[in-house]
């Protein structure tokens, strides 16, 4: 019998802001085993809950704050070789781009060290730090406007567990 490869599915949260000119992205600073890396609010997607629910979830454990996902950026896969252990992972990525809402006096997720804003050149010149190159291809993505509309997304009731 053969084995089935499986990709671990997460979900990224892509929050911008005017600044000016500027757009300012909402990021993560985690310890990670491969040292402090910069990421976008993200995570896996746990059973019975759907893609939506998964990045408001992770959203608000690691900044927080309420998330409001109003449109679907892309989808990107990748395969992570750590550098520390050389343990290799595919990951299936969604990345979601919506409203940040309000602020709850809660603890940050384990291993999140803090939030922050950046811009895309702080985001480029940070590059060796970001936790993976999706990191930017998201950012780039929002940036060209790339978005779908969340219709596109369907969850079955019997992966919801009912």
């Amino acid at each position: 019998m053969s084995i089935i490869w499986k990709p671990s599915v997460t979900v990224a949260a892509i929050i911008a802001r005017k600044n000016g000119n500027t757009h300012e992205f909402f990021m993560i600073e985690e310890q990670t085993p491969d040292g402090i890396r910069i990421n976008q609010p993200a995570g896996h997607l746990d059973p019975n809950e759907t893609l939506e629910q998964a990045v408001i979830r992770e959203t608000l454990e690691e900044t927080a704050h309420d998330f409001v996902p109003t449109a679907l950026i892309g989808s990107y896969l990748s395969r992570y070789v750590s550098a520390s252990t050389g343990e290799q992972n595919t990951y299936l990525r969604f990345a979601f781009t919506g409203q940040l809402g309000a602020a709850h006096a809660r603890p940050l997720d384990t291993g999140i060290l803090r939030t922050l804003w950046m811009t895309q050149e702080e985001l480029i010149a940070s590059q060796e730090r970001h936790r993976s190159p999706l990191v930017m291809q998201c950012v780039n993505d929002y940036l060209q406007g790339q978005r779908a509309p969340l219709s596109l997304l369907f969850t079955h009731a019997s992966a919801l567990g009912v």
